[in-house]
C-alpha cells in the first residue's frame, strides 16, 4: 500500500458523510475506480451512513431552540451536514444505542469547526484531554470491540496493543495497564495528525463496527468475549460502547457550552439495565440488601436475598448513568435514599467505582 492509498482510505468515512472538500471528493472518486478494496469499504460505509440517517437508529430530532445550539444542527441545511439518504436495513436493537450515540456525536462535531468563528479542537474537555484527544480516546476504546469482531485497527500497534494484552496479563501487568498505555499511544498518534483525519478515522471505525454481522444478528451477538476486564455478550459490549460514546459526547458538549440531549428512552433503558446488572455483580450476593430503583426503568433487589432489606435507593436514569460514568461523586448525585445510610453510601460508591471513562 502507498502513503496516498492510506491517506485516501482515511478520507472514506468523511467522504461517506459528505464532509470533504470538492478536491478531496474528486481524489477519492478517482481512487475508488482503481482500488477494489477501498471501493468495497466505501459501499459498506455508505450503507452505514444510510443506517445512521434512519430515525429508528438515532436520537429523536429536537425542535429548534434559540437556547439549545445543538438543536440547530437538526433545523435545516448547514455546511458539512449530512444530506438525507434512503434508510438502510436497521441494526438489531442491541446495537441501536451505539448507532444513536455515534449519530449524536457526529451531529455535535461540526460545532468544533468554528460556528463562533474559530477552531475549538483544543478546548479542554475531561481529564487532561481536549476535544481532539477525547475523540482519539474513543478510537482506542472502540478498537477493543472492533478487533474482537474482525475489524482491523486504524492505528499502528504499540507495546500496549490489544494483541499483546493477554501476554501482559499472564505476566502480571493486567488489562488496565495495557489499556492505559494503548489509549495514551493512540492519543499521541492522533495528535500528530490533523483533527479532520482523526475525525475521519473515528467515523470509519464506528461505521465498520455497525456494518459487522454482529450488529445486525442477535444470535451472532450472543457470544461472550472479554474486553477491558468485562466478559459479556457482544450485544452488551455494543451497549458499553454506546454508554461511553454518549458520556464523552456530553463531555464535549459541556466544554463547548452546547446542550446534549440524553439518549432516547429505549436506548437509555438498555444502558441502565446493563449498568444495574454489572452493579449487582460488583456488590455480590452477600452485600446488605437494597431495594434499588431507577425512575421509569425498573426496581431490583441488590445484594443478599436471604436478609431483610436494609435500605431503599432511587435515582433518575440519566443521573444513575452519569454516576456510573464517573461524572458525579457518590455524595453529590441527586438521589432518594432511606434506611441504613451506610448501605446507601456503599451502593453509590460501588456504582461510581464502575467507571473507567
Amino acid at each position: 500500500m502507498t502513503p496516498e492509498h492510506d491517506a485516501l482510505r482515511d478520507l472514506l468515512a468523511a467522504w461517506a458523510f459528505d464532509a470533504v472538500t470538492p478536491a478531496e471528493a474528486a481524489a477519492v472518486s478517482r481512487h475508488l475506480g482503481d482500488c477494489p478494496e477501498c471501493e468495497a469499504e466505501a459501499e459498506r460505509l455508505r450503507d452505514v451512513v444510510r443506517l445512521l440517517d434512519d430515525p429508528s437508529a438515532e436520537p429523536a430530532e429536537p425542535e429548534p431552540s434559540d437556547d439549545d445550539p445543538l438543536a440547530a444542527l437538526f433545523a435545516g441545511p448547514r455546511p458539512g451536514r449530512r444530506r438525507p439518504r434512503p434508510a438502510a436495513t436497521p441494526v438489531a436493537p442491541h446495537a441501536a444505542p451505539y448507532a444513536g450515540a455515534v449519530a449524536a456525536l457526529g451531529a455535535l462535531l461540526p460545532e468544533v469547526y468554528g460556528r463562533w468563528g474559530y477552531d475549538r479542537w483544543s478546548v479542554p474537555v475531561v481529564h487532561d484531554w481536549d476535544v481532539h484527544a477525547t475523540l482519539a480516546h474513543l478510537i482506542a476504546a472502540d478498537e477493543q470491540l472492533a478487533l474482537a469482531l474482525g475489524v482491523a485497527a486504524r492505528v499502528p500497534a504499540s507495546l500496549a496493543s490489544p494483541a499483546s494484552s493477554a501476554e501482559e496479563g499472564a505476566a502480571g501487568a493486567g488489562w488496565e495497564e495495557a489499556w492505559n498505555r494503548r489509549t495514551a499511544d493512540v492519543i499521541l498518534h492522533e495528535r500528530r495528525r490533523s483533527p479532520e483525519r482523526t475525525r475521519a478515522s473515528w467515523e470509519a471505525q464506528s461505521a465498520a463496527l455497525l456494518a459487522t454481522p454482529e450488529a445486525r444478528d442477535p444470535e451472532r451477538a450472543a457470544r461472550a468475549v472479554e474486553l477491558m476486564g468485562l466478559r459479556l455478550p457482544v450485544a452488551d459490549h455494543f451497549a458499553v460502547r454506546a454508554f461511553e460514546t454518549w458520556i464523552h459526547t456530553d463531555d464535549i458538549g459541556r466544554a463547548l457550552g452546547v446542550g446534549v440531549p440524553p439518549p432516547p428512552a429505549a436506548h437509555l433503558e438498555r444502558l441502565v439495565r446493563l449498568a444495574v446488572r454489572i452493579l449487582g455483580t460488583a456488590l455480590g450476593p452477600a452485600a446488605a440488601p437494597v431495594r434499588f430503583s431507577v425512575t421509569g426503568v425498573g426496581e431490583w433487589l441488590l445484594g443478599s436475598d436471604a436478609d431483610p432489606v436494609r435500605a431503599e435507593l432511587a435515582l433518575d436514569p440519566v443521573d444513575f448513568c452519569l454516576l456510573a460514568g464517573g461524572r458525579y461523586a457518590p455524595g453529590e448525585v441527586p438521589c432518594v435514599g432511606t434506611g441504613d445510610a451506610g448501605t446507601v453510601r456503599e451502593v453509590l460508591e460501588r456504582t461510581a467505582a464502575l467507571a473507567w471513562l
